[in-house]
This record gives structure tokens, sequence and C-alpha cells, in this order.
């Protein structure tokens, strides 16, 4: 809302507002006034691609041209296990610590001044994961490997899953990272104010759309951050994508998204004291 440009009291229908909700928009009508040039602002970017099946190669030349098509950002977001799909027999597909991949990617993170979350099949001492690298131009800064695996397509049973929870800083943003099946843990990405947006990679088919396009924003609004959340187009051996990629901010609203069906990428500007005051102002996720 404030990023918009609009009055804070855009939110209540006529202009009218019943006597209860005086205090609460006198509130957000100074906080409109004291934000000024002096505020965190990031720029981040969602990708939704097509994901060609088990071709790493074809799959990092097809994430470079989206990027680098994409509006500048200082951090770019890829769909779940970006280079290869959601594959469940990772023998021979999956790739080793840092391998072709986050090369590429740590790169292209030079080139641009920016950060990239990357989710890649890795296969580490043995074990495969389903993991998560944030790259910066100075290299691999962290990795998440996702927790809640996806039992009803066997993931369980093939990788290993990540036992730590992760928040990750860049340039004065906090960002807790997740993978797809993770969105449906309320408990597990609850936040006590301790990030500021939440990333969310996915393989969410055509057939449960409706539930990412709630959970996305529940997560949101419960949590009083920014989603941005980067789901799949295409098709594979499991069904088809159409994507519903989009950031959100702090009430779940839309600031961009992605077209439908269609690969691209849709970049906001998220504000960091917004968050902060919209959680003093509620006294929520404090």
């Amino acid at each position: 809302l404030l990023q918009s440009g609009q009055r804070p009291d855009c939110f209540f229908s006529n202009g009218e507002l019943p006597l209860h909700e005086l205090p609460f928009c006198y509130e957000l009508q100074k906080m409109y006034l004291r934000i000024g040039k002096n505020r965190t602002i990031m720029k981040v970017t969602v990708i939704q691609q097509d994901i060609v099946w088990k071709d790493v190669q074809t799959n990092i030349a097809r994430i470079k041209k989206l990027i680098m098509a994409a509006e500048r950002s200082d951090i770019y977001l890829l769909p779940e296990m970006c280079s290869t799909g959601f594959c469940m027999q990772p023998q021979g597909v999956a790739e080793e610590v840092e391998g072709p991949t986050v090369q590429a990617m740590k790169q292209l993170a030079v080139e641009l001044d920016a950060a990239i979350a990357v989710p890649v099949m890795t296969h580490e001492n043995g074990k495969y994961y389903n993991r998560m690298y944030f790259i910066t131009p100075e290299g691999v800064v962290g990795k998440y490997d996702k927790h809640n695996l996806f039992e009803y397509s066997g993931e369980d049973k093939v990788f290993r899953p990540g036992e730590e929870k992760v928040i990750w800083e860049w340039r004065g943003i906090r960002l807790r990272p997740a993978i797809c099946y993770d969105l449906r843990f309320p408990v597990f990405l609850y936040n006590m104010a301790e990030y500021d947006v939440l990333l969310i990679s996915a393989n969410f088919p055509d057939s449960r759309l409706l539930a990412w396009d709630t959970l996305v924003r529940a997560r949101a609004i419960e949590n009083i951050c920014y989603v941005a959340a980067s789901n799949r187009v295409g098709a594979d051996e499991y069904g088809t994508y159409k994507g519903h990629s989009v950031i959100l901010n702090p009430y779940g609203m839309t600031l961009a998204g992605c077209p439908d069906g269609e690969q691209g990428s849709a970049t906001a500007e998220l504000d960091h004291e917004m968050i902060a005051k919209l959680r003093v102002m509620t006294k929520l996720n404090r």
C-alpha cells in the first residue's frame, strides 16, 4: 500500500471509517508521512520457468536467458529443482555440491551484482538433497535442504530431509527459504519477527493451484512478511503447471505476478520499514 503511493485510508470503502478503525487509520497516516528516502528498499524478482526434464545444460541456458531478460533486482528466485524438474530418480541426474548450475549462477551473480536463490537436486556424501543455494557476488553464502518432503511422490524415500531452520540476510533484509511442500506447514514457517521475506520455490501442479494461491497469501498475512513465490510452468511426467508465481505484501495483496502458464518474471520493491511498523502497531509477530 505504502509502496504504491496510495493513501492508507484506501483500505476502507467510500472513505468512511467505523469509530473503532479511526485510531488504526490515524497511526497508518502518521506512518505514511514519516517514511522517507532513508527506508530500506529491496527489489526481488521471481522467475517462472518451463523446466526441461532431466536436461541440466538446457535448463541452465534457459535460466540465464530468463534472468537477463528480467528487470534488474537485488534477488532472483527460481522454481524447485530448476535444472532437472521434480525428478524422483536422481541417480545420474543430481548435481554434485556446487555443480554446473551453481557455478553458472555464481558467474551471473557477479555480473548482475545480485543474489540468486537457486534450488538444485544435489548429491553429497552418498545422499540426495532437494537443496536451495543462496548465491551472492561473494559466492555460495547459504544453503537450505527441504525439510518437509512430499511423501505422496515418494520424495521421502529418495531424499534426505533438512534438519536446520535457515535464515539468510542480504542487504539489510532477512530471508527465510522454503521449498514447495514446506508451504503447507504454518508452524514450521511461523515468524516471530525473525525474517522479512519468505522465499518459496515450488513445482505446484495445476490440480493444486487453488491451494497454492491460498497458502502463499496465508503465509504472508499470518507472518506479517513479504512472500516471493516462484512456481514452474510447462509439463512433465507428473502433470502440467501454470505457475502463478507471485510477490505479495504482508496484507497478502499482489505486488507483481507472472503471466499465467507462460515463462517470464515478475519484480517488486519490498519495504523493510513498512513491516517493522506494522508489527509494532498490530502487536503481532514481534
